[in-house]
Parts: C-alpha cells; sequence; structure tokens
C-alpha cells in the first residue's frame, strides 16, 4: 500500500506577521509559498519606475477616494502562504493599520531581472487570487513594455502588453496611463 505524503505549507500569513515585526527597520521580507524572503535592495532604475508608477497613479487614485502606496504587502483569503510586496498598491478605503492590504484594486510589479521569472509566474498566479483586483501591471525595466492583466466583469482575467506608444486604460482611477510617463527620465 502507498502512503501519501503531505507537503509542510510552510509559515502561514498570521505566522509570519508575528514573525515579520521582530525583523530590524532596514530589512525587507517578503513570504513567498510558505517561506520568508530577504528582498535585496533595489536599483536607482527599477526605484525610479516606481516613483514614476505611484506618481502618475496618485493624483487619478485620490480622485476616487484611493491611495497609490509602494511597499505594502497583500494578501489574499484564498492562499494563506503568500504575502508578497509590490512594488505599487493602490486600494481604497481608510488607511491600514498595518502594513498588510487585503483589498488592492490595482498592482504594479517593476520585473527584475533576477526575480522575473518569480514575478511573472507564482506571483502573478498569487495576485490574481485576491477577489478585489481588478488589474495588475507587470513593468520592464530594460524596455519600455507593460505586461497588463485585467479581471474582466466575467471573473475571468485577460491579457494585454503594452510598448512605448500605448497608453493602458484604468476606467477605475477614471482614465489612462501612458506608457511613456511610466519610463519619464529613464534611457533604453
Amino acid at each position: 500500500m502507498a502512503l501519501a505524503l503531505r507537503r509542510d505549507p510552510g509559515m502561514r500569513v498570521a505566522e509570519y506577521q508575528v514573525w515579520a515585526v521582530d525583523r530590524p527597520d532596514e530589512e525587507r521580507w517578503e513570504l513567498f509559498d510558505g517561506e520568508p524572503a530577504p528582498m535585496a535592495p533595489q536599483r536607482e532604475r527599477h526605484q525610479q519606475i516606481v516613483l514614476n508608477l505611484a506618481r502618475k497613479l496618485s493624483d487619478p487614485a485620490r480622485d476616487r477616494g484611493c491611495r497609490a502606496v509602494p511597499g505594502i504587502a497583500v494578501l489574499s483569503d484564498s492562499m494563506d502562504t503568500f504575502a508578497p510586496i509590490p512594488d505599487v498598491v493602490v486600494r481604497c478605503g481608510p488607511m491600514l493599520k498595518d502594513g498588510y492590504a487585503r483589498d488592492p484594486i490595482l498592482l504594479a510589479e517593476v520585473l527584475s531581472p533576477s526575480t522575473m521569472s518569480r514575478d511573472r509566474g507564482r506571483k502573478t498566479d498569487f495576485y490574481r487570487s485576491i477577489a478585489s483586483l481588478k488589474h495588475f501591471m507587470a513593468v520592464y525595466q530594460d524596455e519600455p513594455r507593460v505586461e497588463m492583466w485585467r479581471h474582466g466583469p466575467d471573473a475571468g482575467w485577460t491579457f494585454e502588453a503594452h510598448g512605448p506608444r500605448a497608453a493602458i486604460g484604468l476606467p477605475e482611477l477614471g482614465g489612462d496611463l501612458a506608457v511613456a510617463e511610466i519610463y519619464d527620465d529613464i534611457a533604453f
């Protein structure tokens, strides 16, 4: 008779939150597949793109009672072994008491060469499990390209790729985001 082995799911979000409180301020961690993962300091190019995104999303988000915030974790009710930190989170409602959002409407991840496969793989799957999420953007650093997953009214996801001359429609924020604006001050 064969025995089925159960994989230890690793750390759950509640356990991770307790663990993360005791980490020094200069350390940044995210929970990925039940394992705490350190986040390396980002390059200036990466951070300039994050700043551009947060700046361009901030005003339209504020006009809708929302905020564009960098560096907070997101949680999903359906996947309890993940607490990733996307580069930009747009969420509405009152300000969070902690650094964990369960209600984002838009997430943006600026892709780093060393984490691209993870960001476009398991993280994308996780992000699409968040019930409130309408848009997930994967923003390239080495070329002016943005990949967008949209959550449609039929509960399915669609995929779009946008180049440097495109504008990305964001009806929840009342307008468009020009891809070129994401790359202000970035040379290719």
